[in-house]
């Protein structure tokens, strides 16, 4: 998704027309009859058209003070070679100064002397009136075969005083004969790199469609893979305690932010209902370049919400909005609150019909009849529809467009051609590769439209790929995705320190300043480590991940029951949330995917396994959950994080052969003694699950104390000015800030990093905040109760 500040500048100029449309806009529109023609959306979505795909690399550019200004460009092949086609491809980068440029007047020639003091005019597009600005459609002319060593694209007329392009391929016999090849250009200048006009070819090529059936492995072939533990989706209610309050919280922020008619008003514009006037008010990217996502927002965290926690309002909403999809759905099942022909444009058929795919599960499995149906009807169309071997490279950010189809697949009503599809039109295989392979650039230098976070929810879905047909290469490419993100873009705390857009997120750069820290990343990764967890219930590092994201970044970004933030922002003040009447007004994807693991909370506390259940995560709550043909109910009493203190009381009615595995942090300071009863049963240690098996009886209760202590970690990241002398704490898994109590700014501590924790003392009545000996001005805080105070959760520390 794009960045606010790129947001800001995208819409800044479209303000004035903006309020000239309000002020000539009826108050209703009314009900218009809609006709549903496929054939003609096709047409309209121009497919069958050679495009260039995204690029984040580095286009070519040469600027110039006016258009006027005379630019070229000039390829030496190296020897006289035959030349029967040459394709221009516009700039592709879909932001920043390396897009557009495409001249409206240029002649290609070619020659054997550099000088081209003799040469052969293949194209002249000097004389017209001007050449139209081709977008993303690759520009190729095929009109005659010449013989040449020189290729030079002369750019007589420019557009936005710059010539960008991302390449330029000469053809013979259907091969790009110019790659690797050098290039000259007429007026060189620092940044231009005319290399990028010939380098290699990108994996997956430099075109949009993609379509391989060998990808596809033949249903008959699949060997499924069972998951050793399982979420449950039901049987979990919270009591009160941090996660209970968050959820709470999320509920009126759902209720609050928009009306239902707001939420609804896309998808009856697409289908042809009633609607009052758009209002100017809310974002017009969010609203009006994102249509039906703020449904998906809303249906995510109100669906996973009401499958523990039941509130007859959000309820009544999630029920309605379904109900006018349902409404303004088409005769073939299509649902989206874009025409079809719009399915390209922005990130519609990704982002868009992902939050919408998401939102129809959560609400699928809260209780809504509807749901699942439509759901279905929606992906018997899309799995057979034209648009597919477009829909990965074509839309903005294509790769999180193919979660939707594995989750659906693994829905209740999954059918084997969602994972045909999606191996087919979705399938990367040198991403895979470099995956497995633990190679960090196809990462941070993911070579189609732009590295990002997002490139987790891509992840996801070849780990659902593994377990439809048990094929150790996806498994092998998650797993090398899995230690890449962990090793290099997770920050102390958990954060993801990789965002999208210009700025490059080397490997462990950890930058503190550069819009890293975006919770849908957090969001992801708690999805992915579920997953592994499923699948490998006894390793306890999938569980600790979760529980760092949770609090250090999830529940860090909650501004009260008002809003969410979009950035975990480690030092300085942090963001302002995203409230009405600011700008952007919400629905940013931070907010979506920050509700929806609000309310999936209690999904993670607890796992069922084939004879037991494991505890996870350490919350007030109570569980009855399935054992083989029984059920064992659980009440869990804990402060945590607030207190370490646990114990889990048995309220069976009958007794109940289980085995419980309790999680043993990796966090913890020492080996936990494990009570049953009141009489030590057992330790465990740091880092593992420790099993209980026994005739569970009510009346049986399990108590604990988790060790909490602190840790000091020293930042070693590329942030300017942190290079020297800054470090983190932690205090158990809870990632801790240095606050300034008193309105001081600069975040300095009088004390080293051996000594800093001796020199803390608790703040009676305030759990986990500790004052600091001999300093009045700051102390610590965990960082997810800091509002608007000056804080760093790398503060400099420094003897006196």
């Amino acid at each position: 998704m794009l960045t606010m500040k790129n947001r800001f500048h995208f819409y800044i100029a479209r303000g004035v027309a903006a309020v000239a449309l309000l002020l000539l806009m009826p108050t209703m529109v009314q009900a218009q009859i809609v006709e549903y023609d496929e054939a003609r959306e096709i047409e309209e979505a121009e497919m069958g058209v050679e495009r260039v795909a995204r690029n984040f690399m580095k286009d070519y550019i040469s600027r110039a003070s006016s258009d006027r200004d005379e630019r070229w460009v000039q390829i030496d092949l190296g020897s006289e070679r035959d030349i029967d086609a040459i394709k221009i491809l516009p700039a592709s980068n879909i932001w920043g100064e390396r897009r557009g440029g495409f001249p409206s007047h240029f002649r290609i020639e070619v020659s054997n002397d550099p000088a081209f003091g003799e040469f052969v005019t293949y194209e002249d597009m000097t004389l017209a009136d001007g050449y139209p600005d081709p977008g993303d459609k690759v520009v190729t002319f095929a009109s005659k075969t010449v013989r040449g060593r020189y290729v030079r694209f002369t750019a007589a007329r420019l557009r936005d005083s710059k010539l960008c392009l991302t390449k330029i391929m000469v053809m013979h016999d259907g091969e790009d004969i110019a790659v690797g090849c050098p290039v000259t250009e007429s007026n060189p200048q620092a940044d231009s790199h005319p290399e990028m006009l010939t380098r290699q070819h990108r994996p997956q090529g430099e075109f949009v469609v993609t379509d391989n059936p060998a990808n596809v492995i033949p249903e008959k072939k699949w060997k499924p893979v069972k998951n050793v533990a399982e979420t449950p989706l039901k049987g979990v209610k919270m009591n009160d305690g941090l996660l209970k309050t968050v959820m709470e919280n999320n509920i009126n922020y759902l209720l609050n932010s928009f009306t239902e008619e707001q939420i609804v008003r896309n998808f009856k514009v697409k289908g042809g209902l009633p609607v009052k006037s758009f209002d100017w008010s809310l974002s017009p990217f969010w609203f009006r370049e994102l249509p039906g996502s703020e449904a998906g927002r809303f249906l995510m965290g109100a669906g996973n919400t009401l499958r523990w926690m039941e509130n007859a309002a959000l309820r009544k909403e999630m029920d309605n909005i379904v109900d006018v999809i349902d409404r303004c759905k088409e005769p073939d099942g299509y649902l989206m609150a874009f025409p079809k022909h719009r399915m390209f444009f922005g990130e519609n058929g990704a982002y868009v019909r992902s939050w919408v795919t998401h939102g129809l599960i959560d609400a699928g499995y809260a209780g809504n009849a509807k749901a699942f149906p439509l759901l279905r009807g929606f992906y018997d169309w899309f799995d057979r529809c034209a648009f597919l071997p477009e829909m990965l490279r074509r839309p903005g950010q294509g790769v999180q467009g193919t979660i939707p189809l594995t989750r659906t697949y693994f829905s209740p009503v999954g059918k084997p051609d969602d994972i045909k599809v999606v191996m087919r039109y979705f399938q990367e295989n040198y991403f895979m590769e470099g995956l497995a392979q633990r190679n960090p650039e196809v990462i941070y230098k993911y070579p189609y439209d732009r590295p990002h976070n997002y490139l987790l929810t891509a992840i996801e879905p070849y780990f659902d790929l593994y377990r439809a047909t048990g094929e150790k290469k996806y498994l092998d490419a998650v797993e090398g995705a899995w230690d890449l993100f962990h090793d290099n873009w997770e920050m102390t705390g958990g954060e993801m320190s990789i965002n999208e857009g210009t700025f490059v997120y080397e490997p462990r750069s950890y930058y503190l300043h550069q819009e890293a820290g975006e919770l849908c990343g957090n969001a992801f990764w708690i999805k992915l480590n579920q997953r592994f967890h499923n699948l490998r219930p006894d390793e306890e590092k999938y569980q600790a991940e979760i529980e760092k994201s949770i609090y250090n970044v999830a529940i860090a970004n909650q501004y009260g029951a008002e809003g969410i933030r979009y950035f975990a922002k480690l030092d300085g003040r942090k963001y302002h949330p995203h409230v009405a009447g600011t700008f952007h007004a919400m629905n940013t994807c931070c907010e979506g995917q920050g509700t929806r693991i609000y309310g999936s909370l209690p999904e993670y506390i607890f796992s069922i396994a084939r004879e037991g259940v494991y505890i996870n995560q350490y919350a007030a709550a109570e569980a009855e959950l399935p054992v083989g043909k029984k059920s064992l109910k659980l009440k869990m009493d804990t402060e945590f994080p607030y207190g370490m203190e646990v114990a889990i009381a048995v309220e069976n009615t009958e007794a109940v052969a289980a085995d419980i595995h309790l999680r043993i942090p990796s966090w913890a300071a020492h080996a936990v003694a494990v009570a049953v009863n009141g009489s030590i049963e057992t330790t465990g240690e740091p880092g593992t699950y420790l099993s209980l098996r026994r005739q569970w009886k009510a009346g049986d209760k399990i108590t604990f104390v988790l060790p909490a202590a602190f840790r000091v970690t020293k930042y070693e990241g590329k942030e300017r000015g942190f290079e020297q002398g800054h470090y983190a704490l932690e205090y158990g898994p809870i990632l801790m800030a240095a606050v300034g109590v008193k309105g001081k700014k600069q975040i300095e501590i009088a004390a080293g990093a051996q000594t800093i924790v001796a020199r803390l003392s608790p703040i009676e009545g305030q759990p986990l905040h500790f004052a600091i000996e001999g300093d009045q001005q700051i102390e610590l805080w965990p960082y997810f109760e800091v509002g608007d105070q000056p804080f760093s959760c790398f503060p400099k520390l420094s003897e006196e």
